[in-house]
């Protein structure tokens, strides 16, 4: 199984993936750092990607997820995953994609952007992450998890899911 952390920008996705990962001993990737450079520019920028920015990015995600099923490898992956066609490039990469979407008020996750250093993502483009957001439909694997718990309870809860999800999947 693949387990991929969804939301918009400042809801956590890359430190819960990352414990997560930890704690069950899973490969990890963080799909910020498989960004080329010209979408950092435009983020940087504040100029929000568009489709065909991210196509090439998404792709090359599927791809690590593929990779690592070829390996027999269960994963983490920390992607924002916004809206449907782009979980489907993603669950394309390999079966078994199960999505854990972080979400949060507006409010919170905006005082999250304004308070984080060192992250290319500015907080002015927030308005176009929850435009762009599309929440998981019923025929796709997920779940959702409310960001107002600590990052600590959000690792616990979904490592239990996660743990959970492996067992019974054999």
């Amino acid at each position: 199984m693949h387990f991929v952390f969804m939301g918009i920008s400042g809801s956590g996705k890359t430190t819960v993936a990352r414990g997560v990962a930890e704690r069950l001993g899973l490969p990890f990737a963080d799909a910020d750092d498989f960004h080329p450079a010209a979408n950092i520019a435009k983020m940087s920028n504040g100029i929000p990607l568009t489709d065909a920015d991210r196509l090439p990015w998404l792709r090359t995600l599927a791809a690590w997820l593929g990779e690592r099923e070829r390996h027999g490898e269960s994963s983490v992956l920390a992607c924002s995953a916004l809206r449907r066609s782009y979980r489907d490039i993603l669950r394309g990469g390999a079966p078994g994609v199960f999505f854990v979407h972080l979400h949060g008020s507006a409010d919170l996750i905006a005082e999250r952007l304004r308070s984080r250093r060192g992250h290319f993502m500015p907080a002015g483009l927030l308005d176009s992450q929850l435009s762009a957001l599309e929440p998981l439909e019923p025929d796709e694997a997920g779940t959702m998890l409310d960001v107002a718990d600590s990052p600590e309870v959000l690792v616990e809860k979904a490592a239990q899911l996660a743990s959970s999800a492996l067992a019974a999947d054999g």
